[in-house]
C-alpha cells in the first residue's frame, strides 16, 4: 500500500504496530558505553539496517530512525557537530530502505539535554538545531517527525515550531511521565498530561502520546489521562519492557514479550492507536504485541 494511504489510515485512528528499543539492539550489536549511537549511521549502516529490518520482520508497521541523539548539541560532544545533516539524513535513508513503500518511517528527535530556563542556550539556537535535524530526516524520506521523550514544554514548543515551519509532513510528540509519590504522573519538569496535551494540540501536533518512564501497566493510566483531554488524535504509546532493575552489574528490563503483549487489549480499550516499545523492548516483544494487535484490525 502506498505510504500516503497508510498515513491517512493512521491519522484517521486505525491501530498500528510500532517498533521497539533502538539503544537496546545497538548495544547487542556491540555499541560501547559512551559511544555515539548515531555515528553508526555512517560507520556501520548495515548494522543499523539490520535492526530496522528485524522490527519489520517482527510485525512493525512503523519504524523509527537511529537519530534520537542527533541534535547539534549532543553530536558536538562527540566532535560530530559538522555532520548533523549527514548523520540524520543517513538514519532516515536506512530506515526508509528497510521500510520500503508499505511501511511508515517516523524520524526520531530527542531533547537536547540542555535546559532553556537555565540560560545555557538561546531559543534561536534550539530552533536552528531542531530545524537542521528535521530537514535532514525529511530529506532522507521519513513520513512523520517524532519528537520523543520530552519533559520541558518550552523546548517542545520550539522543536515543534521548527519542524512545522521547515517541513511539510505531520509532527508527533511524546512526553515521558513518571508516577509521583502522590499518585500523579508528571515529567521531570513537573508537568502532567492534562497540562501537556492541550499545549501539543495548540501547537499543531498531529499525533500525541507518551514513551519511556513506565512499564506497560503504568501507561494505562497515562492513556486515560490523555483521552480525557483529547478524544480524536492518534495516541502513540511506547512503554519500557517494565521498570528497570539493576542486577549483576547491568540494567534489566523485566517484562517478557508475553507480559507486554498482555496489556495490549487494555491499552486499545483506553484509546491507544499506535503501540510499540521503548527501553528493553526487542523484536520478540514486538512480534507478540503484533499478534495481539492483529485481533483489532
Amino acid at each position: 500500500m502506498e505510504r500516503y494511504k497508510l498515513l491517512k489510515k493512521l491519522i484517521d485512528g486505525e491501530i498500528f504496530v510500532s517498533d521497539g528499543a533502538w539503544g537496546t539492539m545497538l548495544h547487542e550489536k556491540g555499541l560501547r558505553p559512551g559511544e555515539c549511537a548515531e555515528s553508526w549511521n555512517l560507520k556501520k549502516p548495515d548494522d543499523v539496517f539490520d535492526i530496522a529490518s528485524s522490527y519489520i520482520s517482527a510485525g512493525s508497521q512503523i519504524i523509527l530512525t537511529n537519530s534520537f541523539g542527533g541534535s547539534s548539541f549532543k553530536l558536538d560532544k562527540y566532535g560530530l557537530k559538522d555532520k548533523v545533516y549527514e548523520i540524520n539524513k543517513a538514519s532516515a535513508e536506512i530506515s526508509r530502505k528497510a521500510a520500503g513503500e508499505d511501511h511508515l518511517v517516523f524520524g526520531s528527535v530527542g531533547p537536547t539535554g540542555i535546559i532553556l530556563m537555565m540560560g545555557e542556550v538561546t531559543p534561536d539556537q534550539l530552533y536552528d538545531s531542531f530545524k537542521t535535524q528535521t530537514i535532514a530526516l525529511h530529506d532522507g524520506g521519513v513520513d512523520v517527525i517524532l519528537f520523543e521523550t520530552f519533559s520541558d514544554t518550552d523546548e517542545a514548543e520550539i522543536a515543534i515550531r521548527a519542524a512545522r515551519e521547515s517541513v511539510d509532513i505531520p509532527v508527533a510528540c511524546t512526553f515521558s511521565f513518571e508516577k509521583t509519590i502522590d499518585g500523579d504522573y508528571k515529567t521531570m519538569m513537573g508537568y502532567n498530561p492534562e497540562y501537556v496535551i492541550p499545549k501539543l494540540i495548540e501547537w499543531g501536533v498531529s499525533i500525541i502520546g507518551s514513551n519511556c518512564g513506565n512499564g506497560s501497566k503504568g501507561m494505562i493510566e497515562i492513556i486515560r489521562k490523555i483521552r480525557r483531554v483529547d478524544h480524536d488524535k492518534p495516541v502513540i504509546i511506547h512503554s519500557n519492557a517494565g521498570m528497570p532493575v539493576f542486577k549483576d552489574g547491568e540494567t534489566i528490563f523485566p517484562e517478557t514479550p508475553e507480559e507486554m503483549s498482555g496489556y495490549i487489549p487494555e491499552m486499545i480499550k483506553e484509546g491507544a492507536t499506535i503501540i510499540g516499545g521503548c527501553c528493553g523492548t526487542t523484536p520478540k516483544h514486538i512480534e507478540y504485541m503484533a499478534r495481539q494487535i492483529k485481533l483489532y484490525k
